[in-house]
């Protein structure tokens, strides 16, 4: 089955061959399952925010990360899809179809590269500034988006059952994006900035 984070655009296009629908015109979007709801929900802002933080993993990409942030990052950008998918699908009413969903696996998938990363990395002993390279600038900008994504998700979740997982992956994934941050400026031979005041 197609998983898509705008679910009820590519689930038309597939049928149709046309990318515009038409059926979000008067502001409502299809959520997997049929359920329409209005563009400004907070679903449709958590599962779009996530669609913006794999945008920014998109970019990270195209400008070459080495090893083993290139396929790392990639096999996040997979998993964000069902990050997306699963928030595009509420739990009540229950599918009539499997979608996948963020389990623990994910989670600990992300706690084992921000360990394997950590070893490479000198303790951080001061607040950094998002700079350095391009790439780590852009995962810098990955990660506050993240953040973003979390905030809505767990504003969703105030309102409905989202599940186990997913604002805690968010928030790992965060902590993931920052340590990457740091490792492709290492990689780079760029010392990460550190923040100083300054008037002092």
């Amino acid at each position: 089955m197609l998983l898509a984070i705008n679910c009820s655009a590519l689930l038309f296009y597939t049928m149709s061959t046309k990318i515009y629908t038409k059926t979000g015109d008067n502001g409502t979007t299809a959520l997997f399952g049929g359920t329409r709801v209005s563009k400004d929900h907070l679903r449709i802002d958590a599962y779009g925010t996530v669609d913006e933080v794999n945008t920014v993993l998109g970019m990270a990409l195209s400008h070459n990360p080495p090893q083993p942030l290139d396929e790392d990052v990639f096999n996040l950008s997979t998993m964000l899809f069902i990050v997306g998918a699963d928030l595009a699908t509420p739990l009540v009413p229950p599918p009539k179809y499997a979608i996948p969903r963020v389990e623990a696996q994910h989670v600990q998938w992300l706690e084992d590269r921000i360990d394997e990363y950590e070893q490479e990395l000198e303790p951080l002993q001061n607040f950094i500034l998002p700079s350095g390279t391009q790439i780590a600038a852009l995962l810098h900008f990955a990660r506050t988006v993240c953040r973003r994504a979390e905030r809505c998700s767990v504003a969703l979740a105030h309102n409905e059952d989202i599940g186990t997982y997913i604002t805690t992956f968010l928030n790992r994934c965060s902590d993931y994006l920052f340590v990457a941050a740091r490792l492709a400026n290492a990689r780079a031979g760029v010392q990460d900035v550190k923040w100083r005041n300054p008037l002092l």
